[in-house]
């Protein structure tokens, strides 16, 4: 009889040992940190970004429903709604006390990000793939200049020459057409710095305090959303009110909504897990494998100097995490092999050493 009581109950106190963990900002970090390290973070993160890509050209096609900010809008909403039950059923992590983090901080994640996300949808719209390519590649030598003006950050000399490698691979392989159109041009250079500043400000936060991925959504989103609504007049194309909401319609904008909701938490908990960098590389490597994917599985015809260029790219990536895996393995073997005298230490450690991961 005990024996059989046994499992019940450890699953019991492993329920509870959950919850009250998620009751702290703390024990919450912790527990993202040890179920969700860089390579699950990153490959959920790959996933869901292949599966909103094929929803977004299905609602934007078939659909016809081509308001890019209302969509996003949509987006960030839904998230927001989820949330707000997360939060009633008690599941989302708590933040942290407001003292620990400028409310200014906050505000300005919510207003870049509302800016990078409505931004990239409306330069896809009108922008050719070839200039919305080079717009992308671009946020990489953003990302490595703003680091170094914020935070002092640097890179060696064989990171740089990795990520040039990735980046006039992906340029090679994905930049077939550069039609050239003022507004997008506009939209696209706009785009590039807030896309940047976004992904830091979201490494960061969740790296150097005590945030998780969900509840910085939740103190964040609303102010992303209150941006969206101010940019939808002046980058949306008038007829929203004339779109036909019938089921089919609605029923794809909402599964949409629901991958544009994973989409932004898994992107949160790889910014969390590695670096900004890490995460554009990432996106780079997605496109590459959807390049070769379509070549060996579905026989497209990219041509042959597109392959080679995605081939490359791929090879600048392997060296770019080898050189991360490599300083991980030398800082670790730098630090002394005593215990942490806290948890809290614990912690932190693991957080700067899953930095380095791609």
């Amino acid at each position: 009889m005990i024996t059989q009581s046994l499992p019940p109950l450890a699953l019991e106190e492993l329920r509870s040992s959950l919850y009250n963990d998620i009751q702290t900002s703390e024990g919450a970090k912790r527990q993202q940190q040890r179920f969700c390290g860089p390579a699950i973070a990153m490959s959920f993160n790959f996933m869901v970004a292949v599966g909103i890509i094929l929803a977004n050209k299905l609602v934007m096609g078939r659909v016809g429903f081509n308001f890019p900010i209302f969509l996003t809008l949509i987006h960030y909403t839904t998230a927001w709604i989820l949330l707000a039950i997360f939060k009633a059923l008690a599941i989302l992590p708590v933040s942290p006390p407001s003292k620990t983090t400028p409310f200014s901080s906050l505000f300005a994640l919510g207003a870049v990000m509302a800016f990078a996300s409505g931004l990239a949808n409306t330069s896809l719209k009108h922008n050719s793939v070839g200039f919305y390519q080079m717009a992308k590649i671009a946020v990489t030598p953003t990302i490595v200049f703003a680091e170094f003006v914020l935070y002092k950050k640097t890179i060696s000399f064989k990171k740089v020459l990795s990520l040039v490698v990735v980046s006039l691979g992906v340029a090679v392989a994905t930049v077939t057409d550069l039609e050239f159109n003022l507004f997008g041009a506009i939209i696209a250079i706009a785009w590039i710095i807030p896309s940047g500043i976004n992904k830091i400000l979201w490494s960061n936060l969740q790296q150097n305090g005590n945030w998780t991925a969900l509840a910085l959504m939740w103190r964040t989103t609303p102010v992303t959303i209150l941006f969206l609504v101010a940019l939808m007049p002046w980058l949306d194309p008038p007829g929203i009110l004339k779109f036909e909401w019938d089921i089919h319609n609605t029923t794809t904008i909402l599964i949409s909504a629901l991958l544009g909701f994973l989409l932004q938490w898994s992107g949160a908990l790889a910014l969390g897990a590695t670096s900004a960098t890490s995460h554009v590389v990432l996106g780079q490597f997605k496109t590459c494998v959807l390049l070769l994917g379509s070549y060996f599985i579905f026989n497209s015809d990219p041509g042959i100097v597109s392959i080679c260029g995605a081939i490359a790219a791929l090879c600048g990536m392997t060296v770019y995490t080898s050189l991360n895996l490599k300083e991980k393995h030398e800082s670790s073997s730098k630090q002394p092999s005593s215990k942490p005298t806290s948890d809290q230490e614990g912690a932190n450690s693991d957080v700067k050493d899953s930095s380095n991961i791609v």
